[in-house]
């Protein structure tokens, strides 16, 4: 349990290093005089300092990859390995994370034939939807009715954020949200936010800063008239560690997100990971593990709800 010493003692290590952080940046900005802005390695990891980069220093774009800390340089081992072999693609830009496993309805079946009796015995229903735009809208229903939704589909994602494809979402509406999170699944410490996935087009709207941040490395200040909309992602200094979800990356996620748009009004979902106290699930097994021994109450996998 985290005591208010401890929490003192966080906040003034974290001052500490944001005072470190935009004094090299603005040194960096004054030596080069470039706008744009990379950051890589474990310290990019720090969301809170990264949303607080154009407050404090004259850089106007801020590119952080998925994975920024030590596996990260996988990427740029990969890069220079193609760049040997001549074939780099100078034009690549990454622009999402999806790059992990994937599985096919048929593969996903297959889980849910081997756990038929264990299902049984839980009382789930179990029903193939084709139509993606009849599953976002089941979806979207279940998450606007206050149901824990696990969420696994497509590519998972490299990095240690889950973007839409190995996650938990639920309606960021509720106050009590948090709680009957970590109640039901999550058993971690009540303060730990979680974050807004929200459609890239909305964040001006809702968030102080207007910008890309689709790998859920920044955090920003959510405007004062929409604190309380959105409790459930809200953090106490009114903060939220987004996620920008786009339809060329992500269509299905942001179809999810677009259905629940129409029905609340909100233009996101809260998003956690798609685990217990373990590694985010990465094959259909692992989700309906998940799934059975928490107390989730949908899991749509593939097309399979």
């Amino acid at each position: 349990m985290l005591t208010d010493h401890h929490r003192d003692i966080a906040h003034s290590i974290q001052a500490m290093y944001e005072k470190a952080f935009f004094h090299l940046l603005n040194r960096l900005h004054q030596n080069y005089a470039i706008d744009n802005l990379t950051l890589a390695g474990g310290c990019a990891m720090n969301s809170v300092a990264n949303g607080k980069v154009y407050r404090n220093t004259a850089f106007k774009r801020v590119y952080i990859q998925s994975a920024a800390g030590d596996a990260g340089g996988a990427i740029g081992a990969a890069f220079v390995i193609a760049q040997q072999l001549d074939g780099y693609n100078r034009d690549f830009v990454m622009d999402h994370a999806y790059w992990g496993s994937s599985f096919s309805d048929e593969q996903i079946s297959q889980v849910l034939n081997a756990k038929s009796e264990e299902l049984k015995v839980q009382a789930c229903q179990i029903e193939a939807i084709a139509d993606e735009a009849t599953l976002c809208q089941r979806t979207a229903q279940a998450i606007a009715d206050g149901k824990v939704v696990g969420w696994f589909q497509g590519r998972m994602e490299w990095g240690p954020r889950a973007l839409g494809n190995r996650s938990i979402i639920c309606d960021p509406r509720r106050a009590d949200m948090k709680e009957i999170l970590n109640l039901k699944i999550k058993r971690r410490e009540s303060f730990r936010p979680f974050a807004p996935s929200i459609l890239r087009e909305a964040v001006s709207e809702w968030f102080e800063e207007d910008d890309e941040v689709p790998f859920m490395m920044k955090v920003f200040q959510i405007r004062e008239d929409k604190r309380s909309k959105i409790p459930a992602v809200t953090h106490v200094d009114g903060s939220g560690r987004l996620q920008t979800v786009f339809k060329a990356t992500n269509a299905r996620y942001y179809h999810l997100i677009e259905e629940f748009h129409k029905l609340s009004g909100v233009p996101m979902v809260l998003n956690t990971s798609f685990n217990e106290n373990e590694p985010v699930v990465c094959k259909p097994e692992e989700a309906l593990d998940c799934f059975l021994r928490t107390k989730m109450d949908v899991l749509v996998m593939g097309n399979w709800f």
